[in-house]
């Protein structure tokens, strides 16, 4: 037995060193495609906040299946089904792997951080987030045994069990065009 320890403290490590490998972090600059847009200071003619009111035309709940890609899925219907401005309600389900981004600083420009773990399973706790001029903003909640962390939602986040996404789709006429727009301050 004792000449087998090497070799089992050998596997030991790197299936160890594997599985932590599997995560991967990538930083990267959000520059505004004018820089002098980060720059800029606040505008007294841009309120601190203001209200976009509008109604639900009506909600579409999405179901994916197994080894779909939730954010090409929602791209997929949001195309299909013309959908210009909506609210994403709610999300659930499971993924077999994620790919999410979070801001990573404090000063423009903005920094993001790109965290993606193709191997790690997780529930989807919640999703939320808009629909602006026909792009999908999203972002999620999943959990692990260990922990619950989210971010914004990347391509490469892989349904496990079952997807679910429900999105209330708005009136025409409602106007989302700043929500997401860090220039307009």
């Amino acid at each position: 037995m004792k000449r087998f320890r090497p070799l089992l403290l050998s596997i030991a490590l790197i299936t160890g060193i594997t599985a932590l490998a599997q995560q991967t972090r990538r930083e990267q600059v959000n520059a505004a495609a004018n820089p002098a847009d980060d720059a800029k200071p606040n505008s007294d003619k841009i309120p601190d906040v203001y209200a976009v009111t509008g109604q639900f035309d009506r909600i579409v709940v999405l179901r994916f299946k197994f080894g779909a890609d939730l954010l090409a899925g929602i791209e997929r219907i949001v195309k299909d089904q013309k959908i210009r401005n909506a609210v994403v309600l709610s999300g659930a389900g499971s993924v077999r792997g994620y790919q999410v981004h979070q801001v990573s600083n404090r000063d423009l420009p903005s920094k993001n951080m790109f965290v993606k773990d193709p191997t790690q399973p997780a529930d989807v706790i919640s999703m939320n987030g808009y629909v602006i001029n026909g792009k999908v903003h999203a972002h999620m909640t999943m959990a692990t045994p260990d922990r619950a962390f989210g971010g914004h939602l990347e391509p490469g986040t892989e349904v496990f069990t079952f997807g679910i996404v429900t999105l209330g789709v708005m009136k025409d006429g409602v106007d989302f065009s700043h929500l997401d727009d860090k220039s307009y301050r």
